[in-house]
């Protein structure tokens, strides 16, 4: 080989790597990954809540706080507000019924204050969501449909709807101490004070909670409450001025039915202001193609999910778009999209629902921009059901998984075999995410 062609070879390369970039997913990387430590389920609602024992815990430990991950701006880089959904579930089939159960029916949903140390999340604060009188909400839910009637931990015995239950799923924390959540029930907004108590609870205009103890405002669009069985609010962030919150819905609503719903790859993301108690804006995102996003067999459109969101400005957010098994996080821009707040999308669903069309810009309703940030298929050792998503500072995230309180098999007494599915809390180093 003639030097002349050897440097045309060194110059060539050196011009490659000018004009091809470095993906923004191959500057993710993992900075530490930490475990939940192990804490009986009893123990755990005792620390908070010691009016209220459990009495068996079926042999559960603490979990599912991998629901939603909150970092509060300028608290130190370790510690963490991380929330429980509705408590252990699982299903029995008596004859020809498939019985839903709540394993332990006094657990009550719980936010959990977490410090992180070598490669361990610990516990270092219990706060239990009560009502306004005391009372635990526990994670029963509310009315007949579309959530099913629970049964006991043997599936022997009925359970009441509780007008008070929450299924949690998104948390932020004020600098004054107090605390916002989302749920999936109604699915509802709800203010809870610093110490756990419900101030008020947001739901969908026409919907009626008989009997809750504790404020309830219909102040969300009445479209909301034809949210898919077990798919309503999922994530939730809040801007750096503590005015607005962002919310996401898990999936698109079933309307104008099920099938359509199913099908569809509408869901939405919603802007409550504060001072006013109002929703003052409503988009349209459009979730990937499940096929593309995580190719497995039978995978089906109802798998992917909108699980977390975490606001970079006033309309750029950053949102995590899940299967069980795999998860990406996009960055998401409003400013282009349509504000469909207030409009017959929003406050009704006719037969021809947002849902129902292919594309939402064939009625003229533009969604929001996003792009990737990165796929999880460029990371390993990722846990399943990651939902919990937040911004530490700007080069650096932070994403916790759900593990279903480690539900394994459940035995003919009602006691849990667990599979050793763990809670985790893992730091990303990320590209600038205000770039």
């Amino acid at each position: 080989m003639s030097k002349l062609y050897r440097l045309i070879l060194v110059v060539l390369a050196s011009l490659i790597t000018v004009i091809i970039p470095v993906s923004a997913e191959s500057q993710v990387t993992v900075v530490s990954d930490a475990t939940l430590v192990d804490v009986p389920l009893s123990q755990a609602q005792a620390a908070g809540l010691p009016t209220v024992p459990i009495a068996n815990d079926r042999g559960l430990l603490l979990g599912g706080i991998g629901s939603d991950l909150y970092h509060t701006p300028g608290a130190a880089s370790d510690e963490f507000w991380a929330v429980t959904d509705r408590g252990p579930n699982s299903e029995v089939t008596v004859g020809d019924e498939v019985r839903y159960t709540a394993l332990t029916p006094e657990f009550t949903p719980t936010i959990v204050h977490l410090k992180i140390a070598n490669g361990v999340a610990t516990p270092i604060k219990y706060v239990p969501i009560i009502t306004a009188s005391g009372k635990p909400v526990t994670g029963l839910p509310n009315i007949d449909g579309p959530d099913p009637l629970f049964w006991n931990a043997t599936a022997t015995e009925k359970l009441a709807f509780n007008p008070n239950g929450l299924d949690v799923e998104g948390l932020v924390r004020t600098k004054n101490g107090e605390f916002w959540i989302v749920e999936e029930y109604r699915p509802s907004l709800v203010r809870i004070s610093a110490a756990g108590k419900v101030l008020a609870r947001y739901v969908p205009k026409g919907v009626s909670l008989v009997g809750a103890d504790y404020p309830v405002i219909e102040a969300l669009p009445a479209a909301y409450a034809q949210r898919k069985g077990n798919r309503g609010f999922e994530g939730m962030t809040i801007s750096k001025d503590e005015k607005t919150i962002f919310i996401v819905l898990q999936s698109p609503l079933s309307a104008p039915d099920k099938n359509t719903g199913d099908r569809s790859r509408t869901t939405r993301i919603v802007k409550f202001d504060i001072p006013t108690a109002t929703v003052t804006g409503e988009y349209v995102y459009r979730q990937e193609i499940s096929t593309e996003f995580n190719p497995r067999p039978k995978m089906k459109q109802t798998e992917m999910k909108l699980s977390g969101v975490a606001a970079i400005d006033g309309e750029t957010l950053l949102v995590l778009e899940r299967t069980d098994w795999a998860f990406a996080v996009y960055r998401v821009n409003l400013t282009a999209a349509t504000n469909i707040a207030g409009s017959v999308w929003s406050n009704q669903n006719g037969p021809t629902s947002l849902e129902f069309f292919a594309e939402p810009t064939d009625v003229n309703v533009v969604p929001v921009a996003k792009s990737l940030l990165f796929h999880s298929s460029k990371l390993s050792n990722m846990p399943e059901k990651v939902e919990g998503l937040t911004i530490v500072d700007n080069t650096t995230l932070a994403i916790a998984n759900d593990n279903d309180f480690d539900v394994g098999t459940i035995d003919a007494n009602g006691n849990n075999v667990g599979i050793g599915k763990k809670c985790r809390v893992i730091i990303l180093s990320v590209p600038d995410i205000t770039k």
